[in-house]
Order: C-alpha cells, then sequence, then structure tokens
C-alpha cells in the first residue's frame, strides 16, 4: 500500500473556485501563498487560459491555448497573498457573475540564481513537493538547465516568452526523444528538443530549437518530480468502454491532466473542486479557450482515477497523465482516503 510524508497535498496544491465580480476582487481559501496560479473562465466561451507565476511577475501573463508571446496586464492577477490572490477587472479572470477556476502550486517566492547547468537560471523550487518554477535564457545551441528539485524530473512544460511560439511539452512517460505541444491537440513528435536525454536529479537538456531555447530569448519552465503518494506522471492505453481503463496513482486526486500521444487529442483537466461527481466530473482543456463541459469523463478514485469515457480513452489509444493528490491513499498518519 502506498503511504507519504505529504499528509495533505492542498497544502501544495489547490484547485480553487471563486465567481467573478468584475472590479477588484481579493480570493482567499487556497491554503498557502501560491507561486503559479493558472486561471480559466468555466462560464464563457473564447475566455483564453491565464498563467502568472512569481518568477516572472504577477502582471505577466502567458496562455496555454495560444502560441502568444507573454503579456503584461495590469487589471489580471495583481497581487499573490497569504492564503490566495487577488485579480482585477479583466473578464477572463474576474468577469461579473462568471463560474472560474484557479490551479494553485506552491514553489519558493520569487526565487534564486542557480548554475548547476551550462545556462544559468533563476529558480524557485519547493523540493518537498517536487515543483520548480525556472526561468532562463536560451543560447540556440545544446545546453543544460538547473531545475533546483533535487530528485528526477519527470515532466517540464516550457514557453518562450518574448515570441509567438509553441508551448514544448517533455516527459518521462512519453520518452525524451519527443515532445507535445499544450497549445494543440497534435500527436508527439519525435525531435531533438531534449537531446535524446532524461533529466538528471539537477538538470534537464536543450536542444537548440526555439520553442525551448531560442537564442538571447527567455524562457520559463514548469518542472516536476514526482513524489509517492502526492504526484504521478506516467502513461495508459484505453481499452474504447465506458468501463475504462484504470490508472493507479496510490492517492485520491485533486487535479488530473491527460492527453493522447499516439494521435489528436485534447489536453483534458478535471479536478476535485468542480461541480460533478462520480461519472459526471466537469472538464476544460488545456488548449481550448471552450467554456466548461459537463461530458463525463473520469472517475475520480481512493487510489487513482477511471477513464469513462471514449474521448480520453479510445481502444488501444496511448495517454499520458499528470496528478496531484488531494489526499494520499494512506498517509504517515495511517487514515486512508475515500473515493469522490
Amino acid at each position: 500500500m502506498a503511504f507519504t510524508t505529504i499528509n495533505n497535498g492542498s497544502l501544495f496544491m489547490n484547485p480553487k473556485l471563486y465567481t467573478g465580480n468584475g472590479s477588484t476582487n481579493a480570493i482567499t481559501g487556497v491554503g498557502f501563498q501560491p507561486d503559479f496560479t493558472w486561471i480559466k473562465n468555466r462560464s464563457q466561451s473564447n475566455t483564453n487560459h491565464r498563467l502568472t507565476d512569481a518568477v516572472r511577475g504577477v502582471t505577466k501573463e502567458i496562455y496555454s491555448d495560444l502560441t502568444a508571446a507573454e503579456a503584461t496586464n495590469t487589471n489580471g492577477l495583481t497581487a499573490f497573498g497569504s492564503d490566495g490572490f487577488t485579480v482585477g477587472s479583466n473578464g477572463d479572470y474576474n468577469n461579473n457573475g462568471s463560474a472560474i477556476v484557479s490551479w494553485n502550486w506552491k514553489a519558493n517566492g520569487a526565487g534564486s540564481a542557480n548554475t548547476d547547468g551550462s545556462i544559468s537560471s533563476t529558480v524557485s523550487a519547493n523540493t518537498t513537493s517536487g515543483f520548480s518554477i525556472v526561468s532562463y535564457t536560451g543560447t540556440g545551441a545544446n545546453a543544460t538547465v538547473g531545475h533546483g528539485l533535487g530528485s528526477l524530473c519527470k515532466f517540464i512544460i516550457i514557453k518562450r516568452l518574448n515570441s509567438t511560439n509553441d508551448w514544448e511539452i517533455g516527459s518521462t512517460a512519453l520518452g525524451w526523444d519527443k515532445h507535445l505541444y499544450f497549445n494543440t491537440g497534435a500527436a508527439n513528435t519525435s525531435s531533438n528538443r531534449w537531446q535524446s536525454t532524461a533529466p538528471t536529479n539537477s538538470v534537464f537538456y536543450l536542444g537548440a530549437a526555439d520553442g525551448n531555447n531560442a537564442s538571447s530569448s527567455p524562457l520559463i519552465a514548469y518542472c516536476f518530480a514526482e513524489k509517492q503518494g502526492y504526484s504521478k506522471f506516467g502513461s495508459y492505453t484505453g481499452n474504447g468502454n465506458a468501463d475504462g481503463t484504470f490508472v493507479y496513482t496510490g492517492f485520491k486526486p485533486a487535479f488530473v491532466m491527460t492527453k493522447r500521444t499516439d494521435g489528436t487529442g485534447g489536453w483534458f483537466m478535471q479536478d476535485d473542486k468542480r461541480l460533478g461527481y462520480n461519472y459526471a466530473n466537469y472538464r476544460l482543456f488545456a488548449d481550448d479557450s471552450s467554456a466548461e463541459s459537463t461530458a463525463s469523463r473520469i472517475d475520480l478514485l481512493s487510489n487513482g482515477f477511471k477513464c469513462r469515457d471514449n474521448d480520453g480513452n479510445g481502444n488501444g489509444f496511448s495517454y499520458i497523465y499528470m496528478a496531484f493528490a488531494e489526499a494520499p491513499l494512506v498517509g504517515t498518519n495511517n487514515i486512508p482516503a475515500n473515493a469522490r
């Protein structure tokens, strides 16, 4: 049985729902001061995903569903607080009456210098939960970058900030000779984005592609290490029916994102806070500006998740996923988790 030293995953990653008011809106109840906040208006279509972090600064936003460069928004997320964050009047963050979801991760503030790689970086790392935010400047040639996790990095999300470029996604489950794009549902592509080399306990590898290593360009990376009972980054094969594939994580998920890798398919996002129950958990799409869908997708269970929809469970299709815990299956307090 899977044990963990992180008895309360919500102290490190926590979805938080709120209702927009069209003005200044202080959101509390996250449970910690977030360093990375991802916001999506659930009620309205054509509202972009907005990603903000403490390393780039609260007014700097990027968009998982777009290739657009980083922008400054003084009416978006305006401050991180000890128990949440404050948003301004921008509609994607705070449209009056809209239902909005935020997914929040705790790193380690604005970051500090890291010289572990051939490229120096600024790193905000939480080694307990295995999450870091890494800022660096590309060289346009093979390089390494320090991630600060102190353990094997298994999932990396990168965005070039000063130009229109696809997001770059790398994963141990996918293989480091391949990559995916956040802003599209396209299948995985073989490439040398990562020098076909898995990250180590201290660095990740970069090839010469503009998307993750453009010369003289600022880039941001979100890096994840796996922590038993709290996070899992893996793969599964769909079976094409309503009694779908079960994926064991060793914890009760608070957040799950999945993506088909051997063909076209969206980045499905589900969590334990939005309205729904097993076989009717609502979903959003990281690569799409659409409003929330009420179509069923997965069951959130005490020890993993179970696919309940052919869209995300195609017969013989390959998928990767990232999942974070609400509660471990069994923690150091020996209290077992229950299904949703």
